[in-house]
Parts: C-alpha cells; sequence; structure tokens
C-alpha cells in the first residue's frame, strides 16, 4: 500500500502548484481561462500578506495533488469558515483515499481553527465528485446561487 502524505505548500511548491492549477482546469474544460502566473501563486500564497494557503498531497514522495484553501467569515454563525477553492488530484492517484485525505486535512485544519463552516463548490456535471462528496456527508446548497463579477463587467460596475 502507497503511502499518502500531506503537507503544507512551501514557496518552491509554486510551480507544481501552478501545474496542477492548469491541469485542473483542463479537466473542467476551462484551460484557456488560466491567467495566473508563477509568481501571482507565489504572492498570493506566501507573500507579505498571504490570501490564500495550499496544501501538497504526495504518494511516495511523488507530488500527485493540492489543494488551496482561505478562510471567510460566517455573520450568522459568528465565526470563521474555510473555503476550499481548489482541490486536485492526478489522474493516476484518484480512488485511492488521496481526496478524501486532503478533505480530512482540511476538516482538522477548520476544526482547529473553530470554523463554523467548511465548504466548496462543484461543477454541476462532475457526477463523480458530486457522489464522493455525498458519500463523505456533505450536502448541497441547492438554495443559494453563486453570482460573479469578473473582468469588464468588474471594471464597468466599479467605475462612478
Amino acid at each position: 500500500m502507497s503511502q499518502i502524505d500531506i503537507r503544507t505548500a512551501k514557496p518552491d511548491d509554486s510551480t507544481l502548484i501552478l501545474k496542477f492549477v492548469r491541469e485542473l482546469a483542463a479537466f473542467e474544460k476551462a484551460a484557456h481561462e488560466v491567467r495566473a502566473t508563477e509568481s501571482e501563486i507565489a504572492e498570493a500564497l506566501f507573500g507579505e500578506n498571504p490570501s490564500a494557503h495550499a496544501l501538497i498531497c504526495r504518494i511516495d514522495d511523488q507530488p500527485v495533488g493540492f489543494a488551496l484553501y482561505f478562510f471567510n467569515y460566517s455573520t450568522w454563525l459568528g465565526k470563521r469558515g474555510l473555503y476550499l477553492e481548489d482541490l486536485y488530484i492526478s489522474p493516476a492517484y484518484r480512488k485511492m483515499g488521496t481526496g478524501k485525505a486532503l478533505l480530512k486535512f482540511l476538516a482538522r485544519i477548520a476544526v482547529s481553527n473553530n470554523c463554523g463552516r467548511f465548504e466548496w463548490s462543484v461543477l454541476d456535471w462532475n457526477k463523480p465528485a458530486i457522489d464522493f462528496y455525498e458519500s463523505i456527508g456533505a450536502t448541497p446548497q441547492d438554495e443559494w446561487i453563486c453570482y460573479r463579477l469578473s473582468g469588464k463587467a468588474l471594471e464597468n460596475f466599479a467605475n462612478p
């Protein structure tokens, strides 16, 4: 049986993280949308004021995936929340317990930081992921619809 190891990402993991981000985007049929650079990843995760955190998942010392998360805040709960932005495991290493190990690691981070929630989003067509998430007790939040302002729409709205 292979050994799954999860560790906090380090600055020299920025190239690897961007590689995984690109693989995830390709899987989600959106490779053309990745604009992030290695230096932007490094600044966001390891700069003076990090906006997110990352974990690296390895099997037998081989990097096989990552998770990127940040803390938010729930006014209703009066507590922090942990939001999982990305979770990706290379296809050859799926169904080996890697995704579950990463989620458990993140759940422990949430609990140790007194978070009231651990949340993430999944594409509606990603049936294997949805089935997996429901198998661990996660429930979809059907009553909420996610909205986004980005690109030109964000710039136009921000201008007076």
